[in-house]
C-alpha cells in the first residue's frame, strides 16, 4: 500500500478526486481531506471566530452541509499558522488524536507529523502544509499497489497541482519551509494567491 497526496488550488476539484478515487474502488476510509477555509466558504455552527482560534489551534464547530460520501463528514478546525480550515478522514484523525468523522482541535505539527508518518518526506509535508495555508485543499489517500496508477492518474486528471514547479514558485518569493508561527492568509490572501496561478495557467 502507498499513500498519495495531492494539493489543489480548487476545492471543487478536490471534491471530484476524492469521488472519483472512491469510484476506483478507494474505500473512504482510506482518503483525507484538508482544506482551507480562509475564505469562509463552509459555514459554521457556531459564533467562534476561525481566525482567532487558529492562534490557539481550538476547536471552532461543525461544518453544515456535505457532499455525500467522505465528504459529509467534514469537520471545522483550525491549525497555527494555516488559519481555519475543514478536515476529514485518516489522516486529519491521526493529526489531532481523533478518532471520528468531525474534527475538533488540531495542530500544525500534527498534520506535518501525520503527514510524515504516513510515508510522505518532510520536505513535501511542508510543502503541503503551506500549499493548505495558501489557499488550497489537501487530498491523501492509502492506495493498494495495485490501484496506484489509476489512482494518481486520476489526481492528475482532476488538476492537481505539480509539486516541484509550485514549490520552486514560492521559493521565488522568499519560502523557505512552512512556519506555524505565520500569520494565517485572510480571505484577500487567498483571492490573491489563487489568481496567481490562475493567470499562470493560461
Amino acid at each position: 500500500m502507498r499513500t498519495l497526496t495531492g494539493l489543489f488550488d480548487d476545492y471543487d476539484d478536490a471534491s471530484a478526486a476524492v469521488s472519483e478515487l472512491e469510484r476506483a474502488g478507494v474505500p473512504s476510509s482510506d482518503i483525507s481531506v484538508v482544506a482551507s477555509n480562509a475564505d469562509r466558504r463552509h459555514a459554521e455552527d457556531s459564533d467562534s471566530n476561525a481566525a482567532e482560534g487558529a492562534g490557539t489551534g481550538a476547536g471552532i464547530g461543525a461544518l453544515v452541509g456535505g457532499a455525500g460520501g467522505l465528504l459529509t463528514g467534514l469537520g471545522l478546525m483550525a491549525i497555527p499558522g494555516v488559519g481555519p480550515v475543514v478536515a476529514a478522514g485518516w489522516l486529519a484523525a491521526t493529526a489531532v488524536g481523533a478518532a471520528g468523522g468531525a474534527v475538533a482541535g488540531g495542530a500544525a505539527g500534527g498534520l506535518i507529523g501525520a503527514m510524515t508518518r504516513s510515508g510522505v518526506s518532510e520536505e513535501d509535508a511542508n510543502f503541503y502544509a503551506e500549499g493548505v495555508r495558501r489557499g488550497g485543499t489537501l487530498v491523501t489517500a492509502r492506495v493498494e499497489d495495485n490501484l496506484v496508477p489509476e489512482a494518481e492518474a486520476l489526481l492528475k486528471r482532476q488538476g492537481w497541482v505539480d509539486p516541484e514547479e509550485r514549490r520552486a514558485a514560492y521559493r521565488e518569493q522568499g519560502w523557505t519551509g512552512f512556519d506555524e508561527m505565520s500569520r494565517p492568509y485572510a480571505p484577500e490572501d487567498v483571492e490573491h494567491e489563487r489568481s496567481r496561478y490562475r493567470r499562470s495557467a493560461i
